[in-house]
């Protein structure tokens, strides 16, 4: 019992940062209606620039939460301007162009910033800085709470509730939400959608780049190609809970979380990977709009 109450703590965690990843996913999906592949891979440059904002910092030397929120904030600054430009060059020029088109494209963008950054980076793995202590919190029994776990799901949680304040309580939210319910309707009633299309990748974006950082911080290697993995692991958790609703892509990353580390304590790791793909299977197959998403009917 104690070793199960354990890794539905390292679940809940490991959750928090694909809940990060996956409402990039959903928002974009939302608001445009296309999946942006290179999101996962947005996410590896904010891990790199904070790694190398770190060091330059000798941010090391210093661990604490200051180090932390400094890095936090570098990432998403980074994150966010990248997602910017693909908006801007690879996405909005084809924009009524059939969804194939964007969709190879966004492929293409993937790949050309994963080798891209094999060249710039090197393809060797690096070490993430250490930028918090890891110690025990409290203890129960055999059940350790240590600080990494509650940093992630705290950092986890202001973003994600501070995302749900800017969509439902803010001028530019509801902006958002009217381009994603009718973007033809919301520019003629003044909205400027290229803008508010532009805001919802940087804010996507920047999701990815805090999710980046913790995962650095808890599993401290980085390399070019580690958007792919938990790229496509959020993407998985963003389908399950329902592409679009945002709150669906939390409880589907929670649910992928929760899921994997059950079946790597009482399974085996080899089927860690394999799990998240039949869980996208079944879900496909049996509730293609997921958990928390509605069916909607396409006029043609």
């Amino acid at each position: 019992m104690h070793d199960f109450v354990q890794h539905i703590i390292n679940g809940i965690s490991l959750g928090s940062i694909y809940a990060l990843i996956a409402l990039g996913y959903t928002m974009v999906y939302g608001i445009l209606k296309m999946i942006n592949f290179a999101h996962s891979d947005v996410y590896m440059i904010g891990a790199f620039a904070a790694y190398y904002v770190a060091r330059w910092l000798g941010i090391e030397a210093q661990p604490g939460i200051a180090s932390l929120l400094m890095l936090i904030l570098v990432s998403m600054l980074a994150c966010g301007f990248l997602g910017f430009l693909i908006e801007r060059f690879a996405y909005r020029p084809l924009r009524k162009a059939p969804k194939l088109n964007i969709l190879i494209t966004a492929i293409g963008v993937s790949l050309f910033l994963q080798y891209s950054g094999q060249v710039v980076f090197g393809a060797d793995p690096k070490v993430f800085p250490e930028v918090m202590t890891d110690y025990v919190l409290l203890t129960f029994g055999p059940v350790e709470l240590r600080s990494f776990d509650l940093t992630v799901l705290g950092v986890s949680l202001v973003a994600m509730l501070c995302l749900e304040f800017l969509i439902k309580k803010t001028k530019v939210g509801r902006a958002m939400r009217a381009v994603s319910s009718n973007a033809l309707v919301a520019s003629m009633l003044g909205v400027n959608t290229d803008k508010i299309i532009a805001f919802t990748f940087v804010v996507g974006s920047s999701l990815a780049g805090v999710g980046s950082v913790l995962v650095g911080m808890k599993y401290p290697k980085i390399d070019p190609l580690m958007g792919m993995m938990i790229g496509l692991k959020a993407f998985v958790a963003a389908v399950l809970g329902g592409i679009g609703n945002i709150g669906g892509a939390v409880l589907g990353a929670l649910i992928m979380g929760l899921s994997e580390e059950m079946v790597v304590a009482y399974l085996s790791s080899t089927y860690r990977d394999a799990f998240a793909f039949g869980i996208l299977i079944v879900i496909l197959i049996f509730k293609p709009a997921g958990l928390l998403g509605k069916y909607s009917v396409e006029k043609v």
